[in-house]
């Protein structure tokens, strides 16, 4: 893949202070496009599908929500979803996505991953997990081992 204009333009709204105080990228130098390639890469080594992700962490967080922003224990996971009022943009200008996140932990193994709407989103729709550091990067390992293990 190479930077076309939508990446260019994406990545610009991922700088801190564009959508989100922080921005999306942490302190990883790389372009978006080899932060890609980088997560797809993890993703088929470790036997990760996009779409299946993206679909149970959006059954995950419909279930949490139930809780009403109390922890609930859902199969083998316990989940708590936090609510902010508003909305956040897809920094790709393609959705706008409640502030909405989901702390998932697995208690068979004690890992834990935090995500949110835009997180889904941004995982199914463009496989960008976020930049190494950035608060809600999805780290595909953690990933796994909360999801699968």
């Amino acid at each position: 893949m190479k930077m076309t204009p939508k990446y260019i333009r994406a990545q610009e709204n991922m700088k801190p202070g564009k959508i989100t105080a922080d921005g999306f990228l942490g302190d990883d130098d790389r372009n978006i496009v080899d932060i890609i390639a980088a997560d797809e890469e993890e993703f088929q080594f470790l036997g990760l599908d996009f779409v299946e992700v993206a679909k149970l962490m959006r059954k995950l967080m419909k279930e949490g929500l139930k809780g009403l922003g109390e922890p609930i224990r859902f199969e083998k996971w316990e989940i708590r979803v936090d609510e902010a009022r508003g909305f956040l943009a897809c920094p790709f200008q393609d959705g706008i996505f409640r502030k909405r996140v989901a702390v998932v932990r697995n208690v068979n193994n004690n890992s834990e991953l935090m995500y949110s709407e835009l997180s889904i989103h941004l995982l199914a729709a463009h496989h960008f997990l976020q930049g190494k550091g950035a608060r809600f990067r999805l780290e595909p390992a953690i990933i796994k081992a909360v999801l699968y293990e």
